[in-house]
């Protein structure tokens, strides 16, 4: 079985090479790959909350300058911003730090969210994932960063 990602068949060989144009990129098979992500550590803890579906966005969040991200569904509103910002009657869990995967990164390229979240799962770090247009974001629980940051050392350049 393949560990890129991509489709192969048990005990098949795939050869990498770099994408034309693109010193960041690694090609298998036709599909593009990152070489090696950098991830950058956000010097702020986060709380993700869940807010009721017809809720109203809390104020401030635009002029907080840091990072927010807001989801809604038919069923719930989830927000995930700094905890100083989290609303006092919501339900929440806070005490996250988040990484940034450096990008913009295309959205051809595969795997870049299994490649780091493989080692997380081996070691048993359960993570919030967020995308973006532009790239990924990972939070972890703060009392599980610094083991985040060794078991991501293979797989990606942390920079905290």
């Amino acid at each position: 079985m393949s560990s890129c990602g991509c489709h192969g068949s048990a005990g098949s060989e795939l050869t990498a090479r770099s994408a034309p144009g693109n010193d960041g990129q690694r090609q298998v098979h036709g599909l593009k790959f990152m070489k090696k992500p950098i991830l950058l550590l956000l010097p702020y803890k986060l709380g993700i909350c869940r807010l009721n579906s017809s809720a109203s966005i809390p104020v401030g969040l635009q002029d907080s300058g840091s990072f927010f991200s807001i989801t809604r569904t038919e069923d719930e509103i989830s927000l995930v911003c700094r905890e100083d910002l989290i609303p006092a009657d919501c339900v929440a869990e806070k005490g996250f730090r988040a990484f940034k995967v450096k990008g913009p990164l295309p959205f051809e390229l595969t795997g870049i969210l299994s490649s780091l979240l493989n080692p997380l799962a081996r070691d048993g770090i359960s993570i919030f994932a967020i995308s973006t247009y532009d790239t990924d974001y990972i939070l972890v629980k703060e009392e599980a960063l610094e083991q985040t940051i060794i078991a991501l050392r293979e797989a990606a350049d942390v920079i905290s």
